[in-house]
């Protein structure tokens, strides 16, 4: 009898690209990064997404993981580095590559993707608040619909359609 065909891999690739400086010149400003997501994996509820995020958020995020994994090791982020030599975009670019890496390595382990919040900042705009209210249930959509939502909103790529010369 023939054997079955193999199962195809699963491939997650995440991407975080294009940093930007919001509200530049102003004391509140801060850089984003956006973070672009496709994958076959059943483990991810859109196949494709991209969103917008900053540091202080991935922090939020390592921190909420660690709690959550028990004893299992989550990546470290790059350094908060208060003391840096060279360029801003120097820096920028070191961390972008850094914050790439600790997704890279997340987005690998089972026990950090059983974590809705990462679901939720990977895969959807919400802000942290809205983030932990949905995983407590206390939100008005489901973790799923919430990133449904998103997806089908289509904003990742408008924005970027929007911003381009």
């Amino acid at each position: 009898s023939m054997a079955p065909p193999p199962a195809p891999q699963e491939l997650t690739t995440v991407r975080v690209q294009d940093p930007r400086v919001q509200n530049e010149g102003s004391w509140n400003s801060y850089v984003d990064y956006k973070i672009f997501l496709h994958t076959n994996s059943k483990a991810f509820t859109a196949k494709t997404s991209c969103v917008r995020r900053r540091y202080r958020e991935f922090v939020w995020l390592r921190r909420q993981l660690q709690k959550n994994a028990g004893l299992v090791p989550v990546p470290e982020l790059p350094g908060k580095s208060t003391f840096f030599v060279g360029s801003t975009d120097e820096f920028i670019e070191k961390r972008r590559q850094g914050l790439q890496q600790f997704l890279e390595k997340v987005v690998q382990n089972v026990v950090l993707l059983s974590d809705s919040r990462l679901h939720l900042f990977l895969q959807s705009q919400l802000s942290v608040p809205d983030i932990e209210a949905c995983v407590q249930g206390q939100g008005t959509q489901t973790v799923t619909e919430a990133i449904l939502h998103y997806a089908m909103s289509n904003c990742g790529w408008v924005q970027e359609e929007e911003n381009r010369p």
